[in-house]
């Protein structure tokens, strides 16, 4: 299988080491608007595909190209020039139609961590939905499985890893399900920074200051105000209570889709300090994407105030504590008794960056689309036409997760009354 990743931030540099470093690809091109990081990122690729001691089927040298993320034509060129299977989109939403498009047009698998934008209801913002997220990738259904090819959407680790945990769960521990809450919390903490967001505060602005989603089964989906349904959740491994609040999220379109659920939400773990920052971004007008003129210059409020703030893939050696991802479920177990548990995968930033050189967020997001890669690659996941992570027996990717050494747990919590 040959890959080409676009985007060579912190989550593509991941991708990169891992995925090469598992011996399954037989190319890797990098491309990113910067070639200096392209180069850089290949180059970690290479060391790593050396590492596992010449596997025949690893690469010798992964390629680095320049390569714009919102050029559609250029990407379909490169995957077709290069003989790519897959177009693999490490980049923010913003770019997901222009990747998603460019691999159609290139007649090669897609992958994303992350989906189509959403835009909220013009009446109604929270209350009814407007476009939901992926809607404009699902109208293309049809143009992916007539050329037989696979787009594999929200597949990182939330959306991605949590959906497999609801599959999961939905096929092995319950005979029905009432709910899937998505859950995300940590204790992370960086050290000489008042303020530094260990994920692109891009993609953070967008999902947490957007009508959070919510799916109930006779009613469909709908939306509430942001920061809505505050709940303590109780994180494992020493990460402790937190205050989960709604927020706009992938599953919450996804999970509904391919599984019988009662109701789905998704609540991140934010903090008074976090929500208030965003709350004044959004007060001041930085939030917004529309370009604003300052001294005769367009530039766009949100892209300045990522240009602000470090990139947080240079923030592993200043980083502690620890990430975890995981998928409530309540409902009826098999034993026709009612249960409640919590499927979860932690990331200790520590671990991940002694092993991989890379900080504990981007690495748990790399996790669940490089071992999609080598399914597909296996052929243990097969399909065409866009699908997400539910539409897959998802035991097999849950195996090769211990096999890299990603451990996930159950945990069985008390169940409701």
């Amino acid at each position: 299988m040959k890959v080409l990743l676009v985007g060579a931030g912190g989550v593509g540099e991941a991708v990169a080491v891992m995925a090469s470093g598992r011996g399954y690809l037989s190319g890797l091109v990098v491309g990113d608007i910067s070639l200096e990081r392209a180069r850089f990122v290949a180059e970690r690729a290479t060391a790593a595909a050396t590492a596992t001691g010449g596997t025949p089927a690893a690469p010798t040298t992964a390629e680095a190209i320049r390569l714009d993320a919102s050029d559609t034509r250029a990407i379909a060129a490169a995957a077709q020039e290069r003989g790519c299977d897959v177009v693999f989109n490490a980049c923010d939403p913003r770019f997901v139609m222009p990747i998603f498009d460019a691999a159609l047009a290139a007649g090669a698998d897609y992958l994303d961590m992350a989906m189509s934008l959403s835009h909220p209801h013009p009446e109604h913002p929270h209350e009814r939905v407007g476009v939901m997220l992926g809607d404009e990738q699902f109208a293309k259904q049809a143009e992916f499985e007539s050329k037989g090819r696979l787009a594999l959407v929200g597949c990182g680790v939330e959306p991605g890893l949590s959906d497999v945990f609801a599959r999961y769960a939905a096929d092995e521990l319950f005979s029905s399900v009432s709910e899937i809450g998505v859950r995300d919390g940590a204790n992370l903490e960086v050290e000489g920074y008042d303020f530094a967001p260990t994920f692109s505060i891009w993609t953070t602005i967008e999902e947490c200051l957007n009508p959070p989603l919510i799916y109930e089964r006779g009613r469909g989906w709908f939306t509430t105000e942001p920061f809505s349904e505050p709940e303590v959740f109780e994180f494992p491994e020493g990460i402790g209570p937190a205050t989960c609040v709604n927020v706009e999220h992938e599953e919450v379109v996804l999970i509904p889709k391919w599984l019988n659920v009662g109701r789905a939400t998704f609540k991140y773990g934010l903090g008074d300090e976090f929500i208030g920052v965003l709350q004044t971004l959004h007060m001041l007008g930085l939030d917004v994407t529309t370009p604003v003129t300052v001294g005769g210059h367009e530039v766009s409020p949100r892209d300045v105030v990522a240009a602000c703030l470090p990139d947080p893939a240079t923030l592993g050696d200043r980083m502690k504590g620890k990430t975890c991802a995981g998928t409530a479920v309540w409902g009826t177990g098999k034993d026709g008794a009612p249960r409640s548990v919590y499927l979860y995968h932690v990331s200790d930033n520590e671990e991940t960056m002694a092993k991989h050189g890379c900080q504990a967020v981007v690495w748990q997001t790399a996790i669940a689309p490089v071992a999609a890669l080598e399914l597909r690659a296996g052929g243990e996941w097969q399909g065409a036409g866009v699908l997400g992570p539910e539409a897959f027996d998802p035991r097999p990717l849950l195996e090769l997760l211990h096999e890299y050494g990603e451990h996930w747990h159950v945990r069985e919590d008390p169940p409701r009354s």
